[in-house]
């Protein structure tokens, strides 16, 4: 029996008696005993399978570069990471943008304001677009991590990965959507397109939040595991499932306000099972996914 064979012999009998993911577990904790993390292999382990939750923050952390590769540097690293994050909350409370009754999601939002220079003159000025959509990602992180520091450090980094790497391919997904949506159930399409409700969809809440609001926390860190190593294209499956689950129900509804509607409030119940089919449909249009978007 060849060592891939007995591998997929293992898994099969560890998933029947259930222990699923244990080999996969056994994998992450060998790549994180390396003195030199493979931030390639880390990828490519993201992005095949879902982190266990105990090593999420770690992973995510040196994957958006907040920790660097070399284990031995990660403690001296993070008391710089501890310092600038004192340092820019205690500005804030300087010039009074933020007290201890501020809620976490925030103060986040304040801190990062004010590292990149967009801090506006009063705290009372109205919100931008972007704005919304950081706290909504900080809202979602905040369930994900329970550390503040590593917390806002990973909500900072994974929003300037929105706003830099995936810049130029957020755009383009409402038509990829429409393309894959078109090869699994292209009635389903049409229907969208006679209520003119392509045009309307949540595209925002899907692809700008990345589903943060729409699906809850245990089911969305597995949709961020693969953006945060590589891959916004995995919202596109989601979004594609997300029809496919409630087929009957929006083929139901007439009109692009109500399709809207109900697909901004889906019901929580379906989660998992939306990204876990979500995630094999992804495998079937774009094979072994690798760590590009």
């Amino acid at each position: 029996m060849t060592e891939d064979s007995q591998r997929n012999f293992r898994s099969v009998y560890y998933e029947k008696v259930g222990f699923r993911g244990v080999e996969e577990k056994k994998s992450l904790e060998i790549l994180l005993k390396d003195d030199r993390l493979d931030i390639e292999k880390l990828c490519t382990f993201s992005q095949r399978f879902p982190l266990p939750s105990m090593y999420r923050a770690l992973v995510w952390k040196v994957l958006l570069g907040i920790l660097p590769p070399h284990h031995e540097s990660h403690a001296q690293v993070m008391v710089y990471r501890k310092d600038q994050y004192s340092d820019v909350l205690h500005a804030l409370k300087v010039i009074r943008f933020i007290s201890d009754a501020t809620p976490q999601v925030e103060v986040s939002l304040r801190m990062y304001q004010l590292e990149y220079g967009r801090l506006p003159r009063s705290p009372s000025f109205p919100r931008e677009p972007e704005d919304e959509v950081f706290l909504a990602i900080a809202k979602a992180m905040e369930e994900m991590v329970e550390d503040n520091v590593d917390c806002y450090w990973i909500i900072r980094c994974f929003v300037n990965q929105l706003n830099n790497k995936y810049r130029d391919y957020l755009p383009q997904l409402p038509k990829a959507f429409e393309q894959y949506l078109s090869l699994e159930d292209s009635r389903l399409l049409s229907h969208l397109r006679t209520c003119s409700a392509v045009s309307r969809l949540p595209y925002d809440l899907w692809f700008r939040r990345c589903f943060a609001g729409c699906l809850p926390e245990s089911s969305l860190q597995r949709v961020w595991d693969k953006v945060v190593s590589g891959s916004c294209k995995i919202l596109v499956f989601v979004a594609v499932e997300i029809l496919l689950t409630f087929k009957i129900k929006v083929m139901a509804l007439n009109s692009a306000e109500k399709i809207t509607r109900f697909l901004e409030n889906i019901p929580q119940d379906s989660s998992d099972a939306i990204v876990s089919k979500a995630i094999d449909l992804w495998h079937k249009h774009c094979g072994t996914p690798v760590h590009s978007a």
